[in-house]
């Protein structure tokens, strides 16, 4: 996915955890962080607390959803989805992409990742790994005029 590409439709989910939400529900008044992770991923764990103080952070600025994409065949199970999303606090919506819908869309294959998109649904930016967290945060802050 490009630099200034509208954000993809939130169809095709194989289940919503936490609630679903739409294209439209996130575009218009605040930035959108998406971002992909999978169960049997360690990093995305790890980065975990990352996602929670943004959420902290910006409770009030900023939307947030996460999509789990499966990477092994553990990652499809169901029951493990909801037990690793209740034991990491993930409370927020999380698009479960079985089928890897929206991964495609995204053209994503790497966990964790990260894509930030201002309040009109363009992508401004677009990271993966557990690096650059700061810069993530950085370039938030610009799309929140505080910086």
């Amino acid at each position: 996915m490009r630099l200034r590409s509208p954000m993809p439709e939130l169809d095709g989910a194989t289940k919503w955890l936490n609630g679903k939400v739409s294209r439209e529900d996130l575009i218009g008044k605040k930035p959108t962080l998406i971002h992909f992770w999978s169960t049997s991923c360690e990093v995305c764990k790890d980065t975990m607390d990352a996602i929670h103080r943004l959420k902290k952070q910006y409770k009030n600025d900023l939307n947030i959803v996460a999509v789990h994409m499966p990477l092994a065949e553990e990652d499809y199970n169901l029951d493990a989805i909801e037990e690793v999303a209740f034991d990491f606090h993930i409370d927020q919506p999380i698009y479960v992409d079985s089928d890897k819908v929206l991964s495609g869309k995204f053209q994503n294959e790497y966990v964790p990742a990260y894509y930030l998109f201002d309040r009109s649904g363009l992508l401004r930016h677009y990271q993966i790994g557990d690096s650059g967290m700061t810069m993530l945060n950085h370039r938030l802050q610009r799309l929140l005029g505080k910086h």
